[in-house]
């Protein structure tokens, strides 16, 4: 089982290489002290559950994770009142919820993390995956960024029960 890591300073290590990584723009606080929307990127060590990717920005990315198509209808609910709250959902959805067909480059290539999801407890953060970063790595609202051939890379290395350990 492999142990990736990202440090507050946006260095993200694998057994074999290192990356420049975004972060989130309230900077890393403990997973206890994560509220929904803070864009606080959590502390903690997460599996890595599954990847979705975007087949008309390319192809699937090869990894031995389980890969999923990211569809048209496909949405992510950040409502914490919401029973699907940190849960993929069809949309239109009658809660707040993210869409996942985003017009920029960012959910290509997704990685869902174990991130308050077993089971998500309202309020303490929703969405909070690892994906493609922007071209000058500004910060995020919470996730993990890397770029895309970097996050290409990682995956192409990362197995079930792989995980990433965000750390000061």
């Amino acid at each position: 089982m492999t142990r990736f890591t990202v440090t507050s300073d946006g260095i993200f290590r694998t057994p074999d290489a290192v990356y420049r990584a975004a972060l989130g723009k309230g900077a890393v606080k403990p997973e206890a002290d994560k509220v929904e929307g803070d864009g606080v990127t959590p502390l903690g060590v997460y599996t890595l559950r599954r990847v979705l990717f975007r087949k008309d920005r390319g192809i699937a990315p090869a990894t031995a994770l389980p890969v999923r198509v990211i569809r048209a209808d496909d949405g992510w609910c950040d409502a914490p009142e919401d029973p699907a709250y940190n849960r993929p959902v069809r949309l239109p959805y009658p809660a707040s919820c993210e869409d996942m067909t985003r017009r920029d480059e960012l959910y290509d290539i997704v990685v869902v993390l174990s991130h308050n999801d077993d089971p998500p407890v309202p309020g303490k953060g929703s969405a909070v995956f690892l994906h493609c970063a922007k071209p000058d790595y500004p910060p995020t609202l919470g996730c993990v960024a890397l770029a895309r051939t970097d996050l290409e890379h990682v995956l192409a290395g990362a197995k079930p029960g792989d995980t990433l350990e965000i750390r000061r």
